[in-house]
């Protein structure tokens, strides 16, 4: 199973049915995408949750206008175990003509595609947020 698919599915769902919170199950990378995530104003809070001195999940808080209008219109994987992606710092595409973003790994770590342009690094493209 791809657990950043899961992370990205779980998310989906819970904005779907307006979930205040959604837990998911630690990993390094997933901590990383979360993080980029509340930088760029997708989400509200995360937090990690610790159980007998392990890291067991994380929780994410979700965010919404004071309308209840969702602050993650759509997710989309874009690498996946069976076909990677990559691409030069050139040639990261661009979500929605700038409104969204796209989260890359890149050896300067987990970043947007607007800081990998900055930096000038490629790397592989994990989800497209918008």
């Amino acid at each position: 199973m791809d657990p950043i698919a899961d992370l990205l599915s779980r998310l989906r769902n819970a904005n779907a049915k307006y979930k205040d919170k959604v837990d998911v199950p630690f990993s390094k990378i997933k901590m990383e995408i979360v993080r980029v995530l509340k930088e760029e104003g997708f989400i509200a809070n995360y937090k990690s949750l610790h159980q007998d001195g392990h890291k067991n999940s994380i929780r994410v808080f979700l965010k919404y206008s004071p309308e209840k209008e969702q602050a993650v219109r759509g997710l989309k994987r874009v690498s996946r175990p069976g076909l990677r992606i990559y691409r030069p710092y050139g040639g990261i595409p661009r979500v929605r003509n700038g409104i969204g973003v796209t989260i890359l790994s890149t050896p300067a770590g987990v970043v947007t595609d607007r800081q990998a342009r900055e930096k000038k690094v490629g790397g592989e493209v994990l989800c497209q947020v918008w």
